[in-house]
């Protein structure tokens, strides 16, 4: 298993992704650290549930919705290409997107079983919080991912993510603009083709 790209879909959503967040208000130490437990906490419980793919899929795509900036990371994701959309089609590029990521990395979930995610570190940077957890997989050495958390959004939520330094926005981007690139900049083509996408 590569275990850069599985976890980058463990937030992926997760990837999910316009401005730099904003002040933080009630936002703490304390509380981005427990977001950040409670979605480890998530993901973990529908792993362990044995039910069947389509319906971890579903699982996968609500905890998205509940911890991660969605609307952020999909128009992070678009970049650019988001000045000329309209609104319709902003909203249904969001909600495909965040089908996309739910199937895209949801799939490696389940090789999660066994492993975990610990909380080592939180820190405030710049108008966010930095909070760096220690991944434990089977087989394998831990490392590092760390998760950026802001209220921008007016609820505590996380809108990047680093694993050993990739960058799951720039990747997203990277590959959203690939597969707008081959539609040759058709926006409705590009939705059509991630609710397609695995």
């Amino acid at each position: 298993m590569d275990r850069r790209k599985f976890l980058t879909g463990l937030c992926a959503g997760a990837a999910a992704l316009t401005a730099a967040p904003q002040a933080l208000w009630a936002l703490t130490e304390s509380s981005a650290s427990t977001l950040i437990n409670r979605l480890v906490a998530d993901i973990n419980r529908v792993i362990e549930s044995g039910k069947g793919e389509s319906a971890m899929f579903r699982d996968f795509e609500r905890i998205f919705q509940q911890y991660s900036d969605t609307s952020y990371i999909a128009a992070y994701a678009l970049g650019a290409d988001g000045r000329r959309a309209s609104p319709a089609q902003k909203k249904a590029f969001s909600k495909a997107f965040q089908g996309y990521i739910s199937r895209k990395y949801g799939k490696r979930f389940r090789e999660f079983i066994g492993g975990k995610l610990e909380v080592k570190s939180v820190k405030k940077v710049k108008k966010w919080y930095e909070v760096s957890t220690i991944a434990y997989l089977k087989g394998q050495s831990p490392f590092e991912v760390t998760f950026l958390v802001s209220d921008r959004s007016g609820r505590d939520l996380f809108f990047n993510m680093f694993i050993e330094g990739v960058n799951l926005l720039l990747t997203e981007r990277t590959e959203i603009g690939a597969i707008l690139d081959g539609k040759k900049g058709d926006i409705d083509a590009l939705i059509d083709e991630l609710k397609r996408l695995s």
